[in-house]
């Protein structure tokens, strides 16, 4: 990682150094079908690397496996779930832009940015990618047996980092929290827009002359013979109906706005919210093989060479065969240079927790970037359907006429006319 000299515990990266990394797209290219089910592909495409590669999930898969193995004290993100039957096509645009967000925060992750395996993913378009990234990492040893600071990683440490780390948690979870719940009220608001261009749509339909199937289904085009006692006026319908007609491209106009803005808040606010939150979780999940992975194995360690002692001090005791104790003190000399690798580890793996979370820190203002593209595209989607509205309401004076058989605009009635004894 880059860092400031003199202590390379301390990252200098901006969000934008982060983000011009790499921008990586991930497309879906035409289903393949095999003997009993439908293969998904998607076209990977690095505008680092200037290359397109061809991939499937299980590519994916083994590629998160290789990073975990290599990086195992850094923020690999998850991969969204593998489903086997039934994957519909909501599932598989999903499933499309969470490896989207995979990959692009992968690509832009330090250590992972300038590692062979990332290069050999975005790259490498022979058929057997799986096979290829197996043999980088095979023999070669995690981060901890290849990084020349790992062994001093102590010293680079604060005293408090416990107390740190504890407080670190404490804050990403709360920042995690928050933000899974914006995402989700953002989630409904894009939705709510699309779902209101639908009900546009269908609105204007219903006045236009194409749309009708029965008498019933549109003003505009409706047939039903006039009664006659309702003669005396018959071209106020007619006027009427031949404006209703003329509706259904403005509503159409303004569905599309809607759907714009939908559609444009998915991109620029929901999936950026998910993107974020890909982040943290990845943290998170970063914090738990802390203590579930070395944390827990150092303590076992541990807990074996106290065992260990006092076996040592039992057999010293009762006077045990010479050969016996030897064994068991080799057994120990073992289990001691066990206690201070995991220790090593131990250090190393809170050298990384640390950097880990200066890189949550830095892509903290990113959060500032999804609110201004929300404010932004709010204001940008009411100002084109007010436009669109206010174009729409000079029309509206054809659908009424005055004695004299002249449009005249429409007048709003009175507040409670309608509601009037």
């Amino acid at each position: 990682m880059q860092a400031p000299q003199g202590n390379p515990l301390l990252l200098s990266h901006t969000l934008q150094e982060l983000l011009s990394k790499d921008s990586v797209q991930v497309e879906l290219i035409p289903e393949k079908k095999g003997l009993f089910l439908k293969h998904v592909e998607y076209e990977v495409s690095s505008k680092r690397f200037k290359c397109s590669v061809y991939r499937r999930y299980n590519d994916f898969v083994v590629f998160h496996e290789m990073l975990l193995q290599k990086f195992p004290y850094r923020m690999v993100p998850a991969l969204p779930p593998k489903r086997m039957l039934g994957a519909d096509r909501e599932f598989i645009e999903s499933r499309r832009r969470a490896l989207k967000r995979f990959i692009n925060l992968v690509a832009r992750h330090p250590p992972f940015s300038e590692d062979v395996l990332l290069k050999l993913f975005l790259s490498f378009s022979g058929s057997d990618v799986q096979n290829k990234l197996r043999e980088l990492v095979q023999g070669v040893g995690d981060e901890f047996m290849t990084c020349r600071l790992a062994t001093q990683a102590k010293d680079f440490l604060p005293a408090d980092i416990q107390a740190q780390f504890a407080a670190s948690r404490e804050l990403i979870r709360n920042i995690y929290n928050s933000f899974y719940k914006l995402r989700d009220r953002a989630e409904r608001i894009a939705s709510r827009a699309i779902e209101n261009a639908s009900d546009l749509l269908i609105f204007g339909k219903e006045l236009r002359v194409e749309h009708c199937l029965s008498p019933l289904s549109a003003l505009g085009s409706d047939t039903t013979p006039l009664p006659s006692w309702a003669a005396l006026n018959n071209s106020t319908w007619g006027t009427l109906k031949q404006a209703l007609k003329g509706l259904s491209v403005e509503f159409a106009l303004l569905a599309d706005k809607a759907v714009q803005q939908g559609k444009q808040e998915e991109n620029d606010v929901v999936e950026k919210l998910n993107l974020f939150l890909d982040l943290l979780q990845s943290y998170k999940d970063l914090c738990e093989r802390h203590e579930k992975g070395v944390l827990h194995k150092h303590q076992r360690a541990l807990h074996k060479y106290s065992m260990m002692k006092k076996q040592m001090m039992s057999a010293t005791v009762q006077n045990k065969e010479p050969e016996s104790v030897e064994q068991l003190e080799s057994r120990i000399v073992e289990q001691e240079n066990a206690i201070l690798t995991m220790e090593l580890r131990n250090y190393f793996s809170l050298y990384c927790l640390h950097q880990e979370t200066q890189l949550i820190h830095i892509y903290l203002p990113l959060t500032s970037h999804i609110l201004g593209a929300f404010v932004n595209s709010q204001i940008q989607g009411h100002k084109e359907m007010s436009k669109v509205w206010n174009e729409l309401k000079p029309k509206l004076s054809c659908l009424f006429v005055g004695s004299s058989n002249m449009p005249t605009p429409p007048l709003s009635p009175p507040e409670g006319n309608f509601f009037s004894n």
